[in-house]
């Protein structure tokens, strides 16, 4: 066993961040055409939640309200729900994030994975507050592929150091988990704050045979349970270290799956990635620090991941910002003494349209955001729907609930002063500016001679390999 902690109640966290990975595609979520007996234990041990919720329905802006207890609106993504490469604007390095606080309490901290947060100098992982990155800035399709080829080609990053143009996809989540058990083996005096960002399930899906080969849902499937592998093998070193107990174990994903015959899954509810529809934001999410949550338990109350900013703050006794308002509260008494949420309103925010407003278990829609503009569709009569009988969204009670209207039309007024409403010509008044960079520039340029280049044809045509 390391005897590496400062204090007993600092635990080590492992925060653990799927792409794309819907609500219902994982077992103890329901699914029946995934395998994932780790993801399932590591419920089994902890508290499951029924009502988690990313604050955007789109990966740039969901990371970077998770990262910072914000809404995306707050810090100036509205309009950059999905950054891309060489792109001027990025996360402001004014912002504090969770690992920008967990150093001030001593943690080592590492970013695996994804990023996509920007891609400039200024707004890369080590300006945040990570100590190091390993991993890819952004999604993994835009690199250069056959229907792409204006595109540069995908950078593998250590730190602020292109290390690998165009990596093969399918070895790239077994070096992440490497990545990750080398970090964890380390000795150390202090206790550590590990972000995995998964690659998977985002498409393309580049799959190894052998997860291919035990899938009973094809490529996606084949990347399910890749990502139960991954945590299989986190699981294994926790206990070979001894450090199980005094770890806790967040599992999400950053928004809805994409649902697109594909082999993802939203069930039970209404939507996809993208949408506000409740498949757009409400996602998996599983806690586990032994002895401190209670086993096998589900939380039906509201709680985001904004939320995780005060909950690891609460349990570190890391600082909340002095000067900077944010919009997380914590999860601490929720997750650690079994009593209610505290969150009792979500907006459902699309671009800079607010599209509907959660209070308790009803949910007010006011219009959808259906096109690359951010143009609201005001075609449709406002929607009431109550998620605790009809989490699916389909029986419209608006007529037939006007006191409920009116309050939740209230708490959307709260949102509309804060963060705007682009549809109603409102502009809000605490949003914070996004980074830009004044002079953008790719990470990388295609190049035939390159050492490490792997051809993007090649990639492109494995048919077996790809969803």
């Amino acid at each position: 066993m390391q005897d590496h902690q400062k204090d007993a109640n600092q635990p080590n966290i492992i925060l653990i961040n799927c792409d794309d990975l819907g609500y219902g595609d994982l077992a103890c979520y329901g699914s029946e055409r995934n395998n994932t007996p780790q993801l399932d234990q590591l419920a089994a041990e902890g508290v499951r939640f029924s009502d988690f919720y990313m604050a955007s329905p789109v990966c740039s802006a969901s990371r970077a309200a998770m990262l910072t207890g914000c809404y995306a609106q707050r810090i100036g993504f509205a309009n950059h729900e999905v950054l891309f490469p060489g792109q001027a604007q990025g996360l402001n390095p004014k912002e504090s994030t969770i690992a920008k606080q967990l150093k001030q309490v001593g943690y080592d901290t590492k970013i695996i994975g994804k990023w996509h947060c920007g891609d400039q100098p200024e707004f890369l992982p080590t300006n945040h507050g990570f100590d190091e990155y390993f991993g890819i800035p952004f999604s993994n399709d835009m690199g250069r592929q056959v229907h792409r080829l204006d595109h540069p080609p995908l950078p593998l990053l250590r730190n602020d150091e292109v290390i690998q143009q165009q990596p093969d996809q399918r070895g790239i989540t077994e070096r992440y988990v490497d990545e990750a058990l080398q970090f964890m083996r380390r000795d150390r005096n202090n206790p550590f704050f590990l972000y995995l960002a998964h690659m998977y399930v985002h498409v393309p899906l580049f799959v190894p045979k052998q997860f291919l080969d035990i899938s009973r849902n094809g490529a996606y499937g084949g990347a399910v349970a890749c990502i139960d592998w991954a945590m299989g093998m986190i699981e294994a070193e926790l206990n070979r270290l001894g450090i199980k107990d005094e770890t806790l174990v967040i599992f999400t994903s950053d928004n809805g799956s994409r649902a697109r015959d594909e082999g993802g899954s939203n069930a039970p509810l209404r939507g996809t990635k993208s949408q506000t529809w409740e498949g757009g934001q409400r996602v998996p999410c599983i806690m586990r620090w032994p002895e401190k949550i209670a086993a096998g338990t589900t939380c039906d109350g509201i709680a985001a991941s904004i939320d995780l900013f005060a909950t690891l703050a609460d349990i570190t006794g890391a600082p909340l910002p002095a000067d900077t308002t944010i919009d997380s509260i914590s999860l601490a008494e929720t997750i650690l003494q079994g009593k209610p949420t505290k969150r009792e309103t979500f907006a459902y925010y699309r671009r800079a349209n607010l599209e509907a407003v959660r209070k308790g278990d009803w949910k007010l829609h006011f219009c959808r955001t259906d096109n690359s503009q951010g143009d609201a569709d005001d075609a449709d009569s406002p929607k009431l729907y109550n998620l605790r009988n009809d989490v699916g969204e389909t029986n419209n009670v608006y007529d037939k609930h006007p006191e409920i209207v009116a309050l939740i039309e209230e708490a959307a007024e709260e949102f509309r002063r804060a963060f705007g409403d682009k549809r109603l010509g409102r502009t809000g008044t605490d949003i914070r500016e996004a980074g830009v960079c004044k002079d953008p520039k790719p990470l990388t340029e295609y190049d035939h001679d390159h050492p490490y280049m792997i051809a993007y044809y090649d990639l492109a045509d494995m048919p077996t390999m790809c969803g």
